[in-house]
């Protein structure tokens, strides 16, 4: 499914240290910079007491015509989120255990993520410029669909074999008889 929209997306992780016997430290998304230059490696934006912050990656944000409705559950939350999928990474180069995956505007995608337990899902929140630039692919795309309740087809448990047993004689069902 090829993407109708795309946007560059900085994706901004902060380790941060913990009390923890078992870590050290966490991830965290904190932030994502809306028409990022792609990088080659991860950037420093600074630390302080305990933490760092660092300029993880530059991903794409694609909106799909057929994902309209998530996006506008999205839009209707307080705040709206940018969802930033990480992955564990032990054979990166600079030893930072995580990278980051996948941004998605999609609260249904996100949601499939988190049902997986494969990755971290973390809410960014979505800035100004963003929300009113999928809220105008929304209102250029998004078709309300009615809802139609399904009709059960009647089954015959005779023609499927279920309910009384066929017993036979000479070839012909003794319940026809």
């Amino acid at each position: 499914m090829q993407p109708l929209e795309s946007m560059p997306m900085g994706v901004v992780l902060e380790r941060r240290e913990i009390d923890n016997p078992w870590q050290d430290h966490v991830w965290r998304a904190v932030a994502v910079l809306p028409g990022a230059a792609a990088i080659a490696g991860w950037r420093d934006l600074g630390s302080g007491d305990g933490w760092a912050r660092f300029h993880a990656a530059t991903l794409p944000l694609e909106l799909h015509r057929s994902d309209t409705e998530a996006y506008r559950v999205n839009l209707s939350d307080d705040p709206p989120r940018i969802y930033v999928v990480l992955r564990d990474d032990d054979e990166d180069d600079g030893g930072y255990g995580v990278a980051p995956f996948l941004v998605t505007v999609s609260a249904f995608e996100a949601q499939d993520y988190l049902d997986s337990g494969e990755e971290e899902v973390e809410g960014v929140q979505m800035p100004d410029a963003v929300i009113a630039w999928v809220q105008a692919f929304i209102d250029k795309h998004h078709v309300d669909e009615p809802f139609r309740k399904r009709k059960r087809d009647r089954l015959d448990p005779d023609k499927l074999g279920f309910g009384r047993p066929q017993v036979t004689r000479g070839g012909k069902r003794l319940q026809d008889e």
